[in-house]
């Protein structure tokens, strides 16, 4: 049997980012493209739904601090709700605060371009969760057991 394409995996927060994520700056609707003549005629600015849920889709920008790539260290997160998720957390410095996700999946894709191609992932989240609060946090391992490298 195998896996349909466009799969999402749920995986643990503390296990996909041990140490955590940054939120930078504020969630946004995902909206649809839309074309300069839309735009001309007034036509009203669409918010995606997540075909899978239903549910709409919001975007946010964070930053992993576990990722060594510097290029692949901030990206764009997918939130799908009914209402805008509000994080739960105080900003550390301004336009920064440390989130932890509830109801995230990994979706795995290829990114670059011609022989620089890799493994990434499309993340998306339910929403939000006081970080710290352990729910979902990495397992402790056991003897002779190891990391995947990504």
């Amino acid at each position: 049997m195998a896996i349909p394409r466009g799969h999402r995996f749920p995986v643990a927060f503390g296990e996909a980012f041990p140490q955590g994520l940054v939120l930078m700056g504020e969630v946004a609707p995902d909206t649809e493209y839309q074309s300069r003549e839309d735009r001309s005629a007034g036509r009203p600015v669409r918010q995606k739904v997540d075909e899978v849920t239903g549910k709409r889709q919001w975007k946010a920008t964070v930053t992993d601090p576990s990722e060594v790539n510097s290029k692949r260290a901030s990206f764009d997160l997918v939130l799908l709700a009914d209402v805008q998720p509000v994080p739960t957390t105080a900003e550390v410095l301004p336009g920064l605060r440390p989130v932890e996700l509830d109801g995230l999946t990994a979706e795995p894709r290829v990114a670059g371009n011609g022989e620089f191609k890799y493994q990434a992932y499309v993340f998306r989240a339910t929403g939000f969760r006081a970080a710290g609060s352990g729910a979902g946090s990495r397992p402790s391992r056991g003897a002779g057991e190891s990391e995947k490298a990504a």
